[in-house]
């Protein structure tokens, strides 16, 4: 019998899930709400772990947690660890350890910015796992899952039906982009007073539940009284924000790219960023495929801003 001999790993996996809970909402509080558990054991959570490693895996800045270089290198492969982990677990409880397929579709077509370059990486860790996007079904994810069609769905704001199963996953942070030469790009956030004096460039193709949760974030109770530019492309957003037309919001995963080519500048919301939470359904009889799936994509996400 083969044993382990001195390489003992000093982190469980509840140590793991609590630092890919933290990296995703950026707060002990936020982290608290997604594994339902207290602040304070969120916290002292966190202490311990760093404790076990000997090295900080967050800086504690005012605006929230922000992962080191040792955060990161544990929250990129974490994610791919906890999937095997489900995996094993259920080969175990079913003893077949087949290919199971999965066919992926998302609420937004934002995702499919990062989505396909992260699954492919991720059938490389997880071969148990044969992942297809179903993009043709991106306007209808739900009504497409409730017939069998797709297997799982990424979701921000569609309801699901009794029957199928879901759970948080990650968030997105919508920004503002704009040319460097825009009178708001000398600004460090951006209000809802600044929106209402400058032309605000949109899709045509954002889901109607999606524009209602924007203009509830951003203005509140009061009426979103802004002059409004829409394109159904989102290249054609880009080149009129480029082009000093207007400030378009966006995912932070559309904006990465320019932002950094210095094509467009991106501002936060003031008073609190505009993060957009996104949750994974699925069909009872994938669930374990889907919740390796869901263990992987976590922290897969490119950020924008460090500061969550």
């Amino acid at each position: 019998m083969t044993g382990l001999g001195s390489a003992r790993s000093v982190l469980e996996v509840r140590d793991l899930e609590l630092v890919i809970a933290l990296a995703e909402s950026g707060s002990t509080v936020g982290a608290s709400t997604a594994l339902h558990r207290t602040q304070s054991a969120i916290s002292r959570g966190l202490l311990g772990i760093e404790d076990k490693l000997g090295t900080k895996l967050f800086d504690r800045q005012a605006r929230g947690l922000t992962l080191t270089a040792a955060g990161r290198r544990l929250v990129g492969a974490a994610g791919p660890m906890l999937a095997q982990l489900v995996a094993l677990e259920d080969h175990v409880r079913t003893g077949t350890a087949g290919t199971t397929p999965l066919r992926v579709v998302c609420e937004c077509y934002t995702a499919y910015r990062w989505l396909p370059g992260a699954l492919a990486t991720l059938r490389v860790r997880m071969p148990g796992l044969e992942i297809s996007v179903a993009l043709d079904h991106t306007g209808a994810p739900v009504q497409a899952l409730h017939a069998g069609e797709v297997d799982v769905a990424l979701l921000t704001t569609a309801k699901v039906p009794a029957g199928i199963v879901e759970q948080a996953l990650f968030s997105d942070e919508i920004v503002f982009v704009m040319a460097p030469s825009h009178p708001l790009a000398d600004k460090t956030a951006i209000g809802a007073d600044d929106l209402r004096r400058h032309r605000v460039i949109g899709s045509t193709s954002t889901p109607d539940g999606e524009r209602q949760w924007f203009n509830r974030r951003v203005f509140g109770r009061a009426e979103a009284k802004v002059e409004g530019l829409r394109f159904p492309l989102t290249e054609a957003v880009i080149d009129a924000a480029r082009a000093g037309m207007g400030v378009a919001p966006m995912s932070e995963w559309v904006a990465a790219p320019y932002v950094a080519a210095g094509d467009l500048v991106a501002r936060p919301l003031r008073g609190r960023r505009l993060h957009r939470p996104w949750r994974i359904a699925y069909r009872r009889e994938v669930e374990a495929g889907a919740k390796q799936l869901a263990a992987a994509l976590a922290g897969a996400p490119p950020r924008l801003f460090a500061t969550r």
